[in-house]
């Protein structure tokens, strides 16, 4: 047993957060965090039970669909009509661009790369450019309940 917070934690319950959680070092922290709230709040034990229940949401995360940026592309190449090549060309017409941007901000929410390797996969941008589109995407879906609804159900689409 180990302890943190003057807790003990089960050599079990700490091998089953270590296989589970896998993502980040913050998650780790979360994830103990987590479970001394459970205990605290609850007076239950911590058990391997309780952590699985606890940090089901974590784990599924986890166990979510690897989105692919080729993924985003053709998803957004269908649902816009827009050819995949003219995505990742330089073109800069209206009817080009937003797609463009949408599949940005995409591949930044479904996916673990970062903006300069987002720019590469679309014919080269820079990482610059990627956060415009990002933070252009998150604007457009503030000010548009349509959009937004639709870039949900992309979303949806691209992780089942």
């Amino acid at each position: 047993m180990n302890s943190r917070f003057g807790m003990a934690f089960p050599t079990a319950v700490i091998d089953y957060v270590a296989r589970a959680v896998v993502s980040h070092g913050r998650d780790l922290d979360g994830a103990v965090n987590r479970l001394v709230a459970a205990n605290q709040l609850t007076g239950e034990l911590i058990t391997v039970p309780l952590a699985e229940k606890t940090l089901a949401d974590l784990i599924r995360a986890r166990d979510a669909k690897r989105v692919r940026i080729e993924d985003i592309l053709k998803a957004v190449s269908r649902h816009y009509k827009v050819p995949r090549n003219e995505l990742l060309s330089a073109r800069r017409s209206r009817d080009v661009v937003r797609p463009r941007q949408i599949a940005m901000y995409l591949a930044k929410a479904l996916t673990a790369r970062s903006l300069p390797e987002i720019g590469r996969r679309f014919g080269g941008r820079d990482h610059t450019t990627v956060l415009h589109s990002v933070r252009k995407v998150e604007q457009m879906i503030k000010d548009d309940i349509e959009l937004g609804q639709e870039i949900e159900l992309l979303k949806r689409m691209l992780e089942e």
